[in-house]
Order: C-alpha cells, then structure tokens, then sequence
C-alpha cells in the first residue's frame, strides 16, 4: 500500500481529514449494462433528493468547500468533481458512460459526495503521496481541462509533481484502458458516508466489475 502524508496546513483547516486508501489489479473494460444501471439509479436517486442549490450542502461536498476557502481557493469557480457530478445530473446533462474504473469511481462519489481521486499505480512515481497545498509554480494538466490553476487546492504529488486535487486529477495519472493497477483515494474532509464502508464498497465493486484481485485496503487517519 502506498504511504500517505498531509501537509500541516490541510490538517489545521481541517483536523477530521481521513482517506479511504484502495489498491488492486484490475481489469479495465467498457463499463457493463449491470454498473451503468445502478449509475443512472444513483442519479435518479441525487435528483429526488435534491435541488440544484441545496446539493453543496450535502456533508461531504461541504466539507471540501470548507477546506477550499480555508485555503485561498473559490470553491464556486473550481468546484468540487462530486459537487460538478451531482450538479450536472440535477440539470439533466447527463453524465458520460466511460470506462468501468472510471465508472466505479463516479458511483462512489455520488453516492458518497466525496471526491475520489483514481490514479494508475503504476505512473505513480515513488511510494508515497503528500497531500499539500497548489502553489502558484505548479504545472497541472486536469483532465480533459488543460491547464489547471491549483493554486490554494489540496493536491497530492509524488515524486515527480501534483497528480490529484477533488476538481481534477492529471493527465499523467488517469486511469486508461491500459491501467493495470488501480490506486483509489476517498478523500474525507467531512464525515457523510463511514469512510470504511465507502472504501469497502469500492473494494467490492472493483472485484464484481473491474476482476479486480490482490486487493488491499487501508484507512488514512492522521489523528491516529
């Protein structure tokens, strides 16, 4: 498993920070009809319960907000990737049917609120990922954004620059058809979902629908 540090600057904005941590080999194939049903249900789901204006207010959305401005950071202009999902299935936008670890992780996070940062392991330079905070100097290709500002943003580097932040991950990383080695970061700024069932119910989905083995699971909690 790889070994996790928060700069102390995130844990004083926010002391209750935990990180649900999942590894796994993986197969990653078009999504099936069987996960891409209980996608749309999820959605059907986020769009009963809320309106458009009340959806950043759900715990773990809020949590990350709060984070943000604590930081320096607008948390309206760089939203959130959860806030951005469920904001779109409440306009009736639709979200995109991609591939299965993608689609894994996007049904976490809507159900869940947090933001999930899925990373192939294997373009993942070192063994251990510090979560700091963006610097106006840092370089960052969100995908499928470009250019990225994330400056005042929890991201998280490896040895060789940030890859992760809750608006985007990097281009460098992202999961492709080709990814073998899945590593999955839940990040809880704030308690919604137990943070063990979000990272055991991951681990579960990844075993139906990416054959996922070898899987290993941890619980980051800095207080401990």
């Amino acid at each position: 498993m790889i070994q996790v540090k928060i700069d102390p600057r995130i844990l004083e904005a926010c002391p209750e920070c935990r990180i649900g941590l999942i590894r796994a080999t993986v197969v990653n194939e078009p999504t099936s009809d069987e996960l891409w049903a209980k996608i749309e249900e999820a959605a059907e789901d986020i769009k009963r319960r809320y309106e458009l204006l009340e959806i950043n207010q759900r715990p773990a959305i809020a949590g990350t907000r709060h984070l943000y401005k604590a930081l320096g950071k607008d948390p309206s202009r760089y939203r959130v990737a959860s806030e951005a999902l469920c904001r779109r299935i409440i306009r009736g936008l639709g979200i995109y049917r991609l591939t299965t670890l993608i689609d894994v992780v996007n049904l976490v996070s809507i159900k869940s609120g947090y933001a999930i940062s899925g990373l192939d392991a294997d373009r993942i330079v070192g063994d251990t990922l510090t979560m700091s905070v963006g610097t106006h100097d840092d370089v960052y290709n969100g995908i499928g954004r470009g250019l990225l500002n994330i400056e005042g943003m929890p991201v998280y580097r490896d040895a060789a620059g940030p890859i992760a932040t809750p608006t985007s991950d990097e281009e460098r990383t992202k999961f492709t058809e080709q990814t073998v080695t899945a590593q999955i970061n839940i990040n809880a700024f704030a308690s919604e979902m137990p943070i063990e069932e979000a990272t055991h119910w991951m681990a579960q989905l990844l075993e139906k629908y990416a054959s996922a083995t070898n899987v290993e699971t941890a619980i980051y909690d800095p207080n401990k």
